[in-house]
């Protein structure tokens, strides 16, 4: 298995707690190329304190981004632009790749998340809310993903179970549903690895 591409359909939707989890399950690797946002911690950071894997699987960042904001605009803040190069998919597998934000999130005025996994050519997972609004804004991503050719694995939900919409968004959005994690409180490597292997089937 190449391994994932991981995208929110929101920013804080629970997209690294959910790539922690599949890093960690899969016994891969991480890589998060676009960090913005680094005084509270990076993605990366908490990835290594959940995913029980050695610190030497989570992958460097390609770009690490003071400001919290969309990319493009960090970027902008720190002077840097962001290159095709860096972004250029390491040889590391199986690989769990973490998007900045959801799949429209510019990475520069010419470049979305979702050009760039397209790029990348890794099957994607998105990661849904249960709450209100989720039909619209999941259905809206797959639809951008599939435009640009990414396969699209499956979604994977976290919160509490909303059944209707969850079987909404996977019936006309022609994907799996992988399952749903819980909101959980206190989480560690222990508490995350179980809820994964009883609650997500890949």
């Amino acid at each position: 298995m190449n391994g994932f591409s991981v995208t929110g359909t929101d920013t804080d939707v629970g997209k690294t707690v959910f790539s922690a989890a599949l890093a960690g399950y899969l016994d891969g690797w991480y890589w998060k190329p676009v960090q913005a946002g680094i005084a509270d911690g990076t993605d990366a950071e908490r990835v290594a304190a959940l995913s029980g894997l050695p610190r030497d699987r989570i992958l460097p960042e390609a770009y690490r981004l003071t400001t919290p904001c969309s990319p493009h605009r960090a970027a902008q803040i720190d002077g840097v632009t962001i290159a095709d190069g860096p972004l250029a998919l390491p040889k590391n597998r199986p690989l769990v790749v973490e998007g900045a934000g959801g799949a429209l999130v510019p990475l520069r005025d010419d470049l979305t998340v979702a050009d760039q996994m397209a790029r990348w050519g890794l099957p994607a997972i998105v990661v849904a809310r249960t709450t209100l609004g989720t039909i619209n804004h999941t259905l809206m991503t797959i639809e951008v993903l599939k435009a640009r050719g990414v396969a699209v694995h499956g979604v994977a939900f976290v919160g509490e179970g909303n059944a209707d919409s969850e079987a909404t968004i996977c019936r006309i959005g022609g994907v799996r549903h992988l399952g749903r994690l819980p909101i959980i409180n206190p989480i560690d490597q222990h508490s995350l690895r179980r809820s994964f292997a009883e609650r997500i089937e890949l």
